[in-house]
């Protein structure tokens, strides 16, 4: 005979294992994706969670004022316990900002997609842009790193996340670095085309 508090296990139970059952998205950044200055669930990696409709689950493990070097710290211990199908980095805008050398960022994001094919998870780099004050040798550096590991490792890529929001001072908030609530679903759509290939050989389904 089940008893009610045996019932209750069970149907306690079950959500948690069909959880457990869904690919993992490792959502690796900065305030960029920790969605900074906004709610939660305004920030772009909340908006792709909603749009996944629970066919994965989506942790973000992004920390604002987050370096490339500080990802690559945490990234392992994270990877481990999450095994993720599909990283994310968006990684090394602080970098730039605080005049980094664009070697250093290469090695840690190199290593945190060497760390993820290991294990056979897919990796999309998310990439940033600094602005023109720093020089444009440092800014060609800059860029270039994301590039170069594209090719090297033969992972997906987005060249600028705030492509069509950066230069819209309607779409930035007062500090002119960090975007609005507004500019989420944009950010979200310039993900979207290099992520969704990803989400089918995955075997995630979606919503368009």
């Amino acid at each position: 005979m089940v008893t009610a508090g045996a019932l209750a296990l069970v149907v306690v139970a079950l959500p948690q294992a069909v959880a457990e059952e869904r690919p993992t998205l490792l959502v690796m950044g900065d305030s960029l994706s920790a969605a900074y200055g906004l709610e939660q669930d305004q920030g772009w990696v909340s908006l792709l969670e909603r749009r996944l409709a629970e066919q994965a689950v989506v942790v973000n493990s992004s920390i604002s004022g987050e370096t490339s070097g500080g990802g690559a710290e945490r990234f392992a211990e994270i990877l481990k316990d999450r095994e993720p199908a599909i990283v994310l980095l968006e990684l090394g805008g602080n970098d730039g900002l605080r005049g980094l050398p664009p070697t250093q960022m290469r090695a840690n994001l190199a290593g945190m997609i060497e760390q993820s094919q290991a294990l056979d998870a897919e990796v999309l780099l998310l990439g940033i842009d600094i602005p023109p004050n720093y020089g444009q040798a440092y800014r060609d550096a800059f860029t270039s790193v994301y590039h170069s590991l594209t090719e090297e490792y033969d992972v997906a890529l987005v060249p600028f996340l705030l492509e069509g929001v950066a230069l819209n001072r309607e779409l930035m908030q007062s500090d002119g670095i960090h975007p609005t609530a507004d500019a989420q679903p944009i950010i979200l759509d310039n993900v979207w085309p290099a992520l969704a290939p990803l989400l089918d050989d995955a075997g995630i389904t979606y919503e368009e």
